[in-house]
C-alpha cells in the first residue's frame, strides 16, 4: 500500500473516531437544558462541555482540510470518486453537528432565560409582599375564597349528581309499576289466567307442606332412632 494511501486510512480514523466522541459529548450538553432549577450562569462542567466540542469540531475541519489536500495530490484516479464520496460525507456531518451545537445552545440559552425570568418574578412578588404585608394578607385570603369557592362548586356537582341519580330511580320506579299495572291488567282480561295462577300458587303450597312434612317426619325419626 502507498504512503498516500496509508495516510488517508489513517486521518479517515481518525475524523470517524472525533465524530464519535463528538456525538457523545452532544448527548451530555443536552442534558444542561433538562435540570431542574438550571443555574443563572453556566457550571463549570457546561463551559468544558462546550468547549470540548468546539475543539473537536475544529479538529475534524483540519483532518477535512489535510483529506482535500492529500485526495488533490493523488496521481492516480483509481479510487478518487470513492474518496471524494467519503470527504464529502465528512463534510456534511461537520456541518450537520456545527448545528446541532448552535441549537442546543440555543435551547440551555432558552431554558436558562426561563428559569431567569421565573426566579425574577417570584423574587419580585416577595419582595412586594415583604414591603405590602396587608397586600399580602389580602392576596392570601383571596386564594382562600378561591379554594372555598371551588370547594362549593365540587360539593354543589355531587349533589346535582345525586338528584339527577334519584330521579332515574323514581321514573324506573314508576316505569316498573307501570308495568306491573299492564300485566295484571292483561290477566283479568284474559279467560280463566287468573284461575290457572291459583291453581299453580296453590300447587306449590301443597307441595312445600309435603316438602316440610316429610323433611320433619325424617327428622324426628333420626332422633329417635339415634
Amino acid at each position: 500500500m502507498s504512503s498516500t494511501g496509508t495516510g488517508w486510512a489513517q486521518l479517515r480514523q481518525q475524523a470517524r473516531s472525533l465524530e464519535t466522541q463528538t456525538e457523545t459529548l452532544f448527548h451530555t450538553y443536552s442534558q444542561f437544558a433538562s435540570v431542574p432549577n438550571i443555574p443563572a450562569k453556566p457550571s463549570e462542567d457546561e463551559r468544558s462541555t462546550e468547549l470540548k466540542l468546539r475543539d473537536l469540531l475544529e479538529k475534524r475541519d483540519t483532518l477535512i482540510s489535510q483529506l482535500s489536500r492529500l485526495l488533490d495530490s493523488e496521481a492516480t484516479l483509481t479510487a478518487s470518486a470513492l474518496k471524494q464520496n467519503n470527504l464529502s460525507r465528512h463534510k456534511e456531518i461537520l456541518q450537520e453537528h456545527r448545528r446541532e451545537l448552535t441549537r442546543l445552545n440555543s435551547q440551555i440559552q432558552d431554558a436558562r432565560n426561563r428559569a431567569n425570568l421565573l426566579s425574577n418574578v417570584r423574587s419580585d412578588i416577595d419582595a412586594y409582599h415583604s414591603s405590602n404585608p396587608e397586600a399580602a394578607e389580602a392576596e392570601y385570603m383571596l386564594g382562600e375564597r378561591s379554594r372555598i369557592d371551588n370547594s362549593h362548586n365540587m360539593v354543589d356537582s355531587v349533589l346535582s349528581q345525586a338528584y339527577a341519580v334519584n330521579e332515574n330511580f323514581g321514573l324506573q320506579r314508576e316505569t316498573l309499576l307501570s308495568i306491573n299495572r299492564r300485566i295484571t291488567g292483561a290477566a283479568a282480561q284474559v279467560p280463566g289466567l287468573n284461575s290457572l295462577i291459583g291453581r299453580i300458587s296453590a300447587k306449590k303450597r301443597r307441595d312445600g307442606i309435603i316438602m316440610g312434612s316429610f323433611i320433619a317426619l325424617c327428622f324426628l325419626l333420626f332422633l329417635y332412632f339415634s
